[in-house]
């Protein structure tokens, strides 16, 4: 009998492995992949990446992968996906955040991981629905205080107005009162730096700093000015009660739970994640409500009907007050839909089966809050500005409308949302009571180039402001 030679036993061998592979793989999403190793199609998606994701849903249908910059980045659009996305437990959060955290703030992964839970908690609580009437008095203070540096008229691009109104009061009110420069020179160096960390924060948490010279400097002034100011701002108590800020209750954790050293990394990350998005949701909900007269009438008869004509008096904004001015809160709210991040995250720790597909793990999955505002099945004309959309939405009970992910969802949602709402709603009330508003220039696009956080506007977008009589 004939013995088959080894060399036919390897190539059969080979072929059963190439096959087992080959239908497995036949169960898994459509890949992207590109032809450059590593790199895939990064260079295609990083140019426009919400376009690239909606063209890639029409196109291969609700649930594909792209493969960039070496990851597997899952996307999922319907209700299935959508579901194991936020419910599974063999997808994780904090695995799927680990590496941009210590690309952007350089904060080790075992450091994050310890102490991710703790310091959530903390923040929920701190700026959770219960404790907000702590913050509704400071607010009120700072936003005068800036308003005041606008003088009584004025002409300036609508979104460096909102950063020298937002920049100062989130600093003063959340991390320390002496902290935010006061001189002209070191405001200006302070928005510098930031808007540079900020506009590249993204491409930081995937290339090597070497290759984002300016974003990298910007990294390293702030981590050096927090290793400079903190011992001050550690021993600065409130003057009226003597309570902790949110940055000091930070640093208590990350110093109890593991080092000074790691104090500077947790300050820039909170100082990014306190103004990054604030921001821009100011600026776009004022954009908003001053390109819809009807809308911005409406407003001004509730704020003349709560707080009364003029705008010469420094009122007080109460939780009260933010109750009878309901349509401000919907107009945020439906800037946040219109403007959502391009993605949310999440690591797949062991495979799991969405539409028949298989996701290894290993993967990104990902979800497009952006898409899926813009999905009519869930938002009827989506995009269109409807503020009434939201009289649906159960906000008595801090409820937001089905299908609205701008701030995640599941264990780890965005544990500043309420203080962030609060904020932009009483930035709109004193600029609006304050002056008579108008946009010279028409709404802006919006920035294509990013996928995290809020996007940014395109080019300018001038107001002219005058204070009322």
């Amino acid at each position: 009998m004939e013995l088959i030679s080894p060399t036919v036993i390897i190539i059969l061998g080979c072929l059963a492995l190439f096959l087992l592979l080959q239908r497995k793989n036949l169960r898994r999403p459509p890949c992207i992949r590109g032809w450059i190793p590593w790199i895939g199609v990064g260079f295609e998606f990083g140019k426009a990446p919400l376009e690239f994701i909606e063209k890639a849903r029409i196109k291969y249908g609700p649930i594909f992968t792209v493969f960039a910059m070496g990851n597997r980045m899952t996307f999922v659009t319907e209700e299935e996906g959508i579901n194991v996305f936020l419910k599974s437990k063999k997808v994780d959060f904090e695995l799927a955040v680990q590496n941009i955290v210590y690309r952007t703030a350089s904060i080790p992964k075992n450091v994050f991981l310890a102490l991710h839970e703790k310091l959530y908690i903390m923040l929920k609580g701190k700026m959770g629905t219960v404790n907000l009437h702590q913050f509704t008095g400071q607010l009120t203070e700072e936003l005068h205080e800036q308003l005041e540096n606008l003088g009584t008229h004025g002409t300036m691009d609508l979104n460096n107005l909102v950063r020298h109104l937002l920049y100062p009061v989130t600093v003063n009110t959340l991390f320390n009162k002496s902290w935010f420069p006061t001189n002209k020179k070191k405001i200006k160096e302070f928005h510098q730096y930031f808007q540079a960390y900020d506009e590249d924060f993204e491409y930081g948490s995937q290339l090597p700093e070497c290759l984002l010279r300016n974003w990298s400097k910007s990294k390293k002034w702030f981590l050096e000015l927090f290793e400079k100011n903190i011992p001050d701002i550690k021993t600065c108590k409130s003057a009226k009660d003597n309570s902790m800020t949110l940055l000091q209750a930070t640093l208590d954790i990350v110093e109890m739970e593991t080092s000074k050293e790691n104090s500077p990394n947790y300050g820039l990350l909170l100082l990014w994640a306190s103004l990054s998005n604030a921001v821009p949701v100011a600026f776009w909900t004022l954009a908003y409500v001053l390109s819809h007269p009807d809308i911005h009438k409406a407003i001004m008869e509730g704020i003349s009907s709560v707080f009364g004509k003029a705008g010469k008096d420094k009122i007080k904004v109460s939780e009260d007050d933010l109750e009878k001015l309901l349509l401000i809160k919907w107009c945020v709210l439906e800037t946040i839909r219109l403007k959502a991040p391009g993605v949310i995250t999440r690591k797949v720790v062991k495979p799991v089966e969405i539409l028949n597909y298989i996701i290894p793990s290993g993967d990104l999955l990902m979800l497009s809050p952006f898409w899926l505002h813009r999905n009519p099945k869930y938002f009827p004309e989506p995009e269109l500005f409807k503020p009434e959309r939201w009289k649906k939405a159960n906000l008595e009970k801090h409820s937001f409308l089905d299908c609205f992910m701008a701030f995640g969802s599941g264990k780890f949602q965005c544990p500043g949302r309420w203080f962030a709402l609060l904020e932009v709603q009483m930035c709109v009330i004193l600029i609006l009571y304050k002056y008579d508003c108008s946009l010279l220039d028409p709404l802006p696009k919006q920035s294509s180039l990013h996928l995290v956080g809020v996007p940014q506007p395109e080019g300018q977008c001038r107001i002219e402001y005058k204070q009322r009589i």
